[in-house]
């Protein structure tokens, strides 16, 4: 069933064109009811898998989210991504560099977060901005920016040589779903801390991001550190979509469990001799 996410990979020999990619996809599910059901299958599919993952302790595994605002990056962690063992699974959000961060190479405040052996880590944004914000808001140079391509393909390798799997996720809405929803914030007071009077004047600037989003997927996908573009108008979609990459990622990653170094039988005697003693 997970065969429908293949026609979501950013195919490396093709520019990447995201107005010919339609927001609001429904195949191969019939109706939302269809994919949630789909979605709850592979969440308890995936739980157990990243419980092999964690216990196994030799690779991990590193998410990014990207899309632009209200695409639904928090919605999808938490009631998707957000139900992995927190034991084993940690998100990082990154906002406006710090002034310490600035203070150093752009990939500096990325490498601390990247999971160590047995860990799963979720980007909500991640050192792509550094192509897509500064790109598009002029915070740097031309000549700045445009090397950062070439160094994150080259810390992606890393990653991967170290036992990394990378999933990189953009979360496609159109211009009036983006609208619509900023008018669901907007009704709804425990939202309001989202409102964004920016988020309003980036619109102004959606073509500009397309195309850097566009650049940065076309130069940074690679096999080991994929790009999918995700349709998101459907949020019931984007989660089945999501659920299905994770669940195709983990089991191709295919987890063991540790191999038993104690002699059962021996254990079972413990265990019934214990289970006879009075109690103390």
């Amino acid at each position: 069933m997970t065969d429908f996410i293949k026609k979501h990979v950013v195919d490396r020999s093709k520019k990447v064109n995201l107005s010919g990619i339609e927001t609001g996809q429904s195949a191969p599910f019939d109706n939302r009811d269809d994919a949630k059901v789909f979605t709850s299958d592979a969440i308890d599919r995936i739980r157990h898998l990243q419980y092999k993952l964690f216990v196994e302790n030799k690779q991990s595994l590193l998410i990014v989210l990207q899309a632009p605002d209200a695409a639904g990056k928090d919605g999808l962690i938490r009631k998707m991504l957000g139900r992995m063992n927190p034991q084993g699974c940690r998100t990082y959000p990154f906002k406006a560099p710090t002034e310490n961060e600035l203070a150093h190479d752009f990939l500096f405040r990325v490498h601390a977060c990247v999971p160590a052996t047995g860990q799963v880590s979720i980007f909500n944004r991640s050192h792509y901005e550094d192509v897509l914000v500064v790109r598009v808001e002029k915070l740097a140079p031309i000549k700045v920016w445009q090397k950062r391509y070439e160094h994150i393909n080259a810390f992606e390798s890393l990653l991967a040589d170290r036992g990394t799997v990378m999933i990189k996720i953009f979360l496609h809405i159109s211009l009036e779903e983006q609208l619509a929803r900023f008018g669901e914030r907007l009704n709804d007071p425990e939202k309001h801390w989202k409102l964004n009077p920016g988020d309003y004047t980036a619109r102004d600037k959606w073509n500009d991001y397309r195309k850097a989003y566009e650049d940065a997927m076309k130069k940074c996908s690679s096999e080991h550190a994929p790009w999918y573009i995700i349709p998101a108008d459907n949020k019931w979609y984007r989660d089945a979509a999501v659920a299905g990459i994770l669940l195709q990622t983990l089991e191709k990653m295919n987890p063991q469990l540790p191999k038993v170094t104690v002699d059962l039988d021996e254990m079972r005697r413990l265990f019934d001799e214990a289970n006879q003693a009075p109690p103390a």
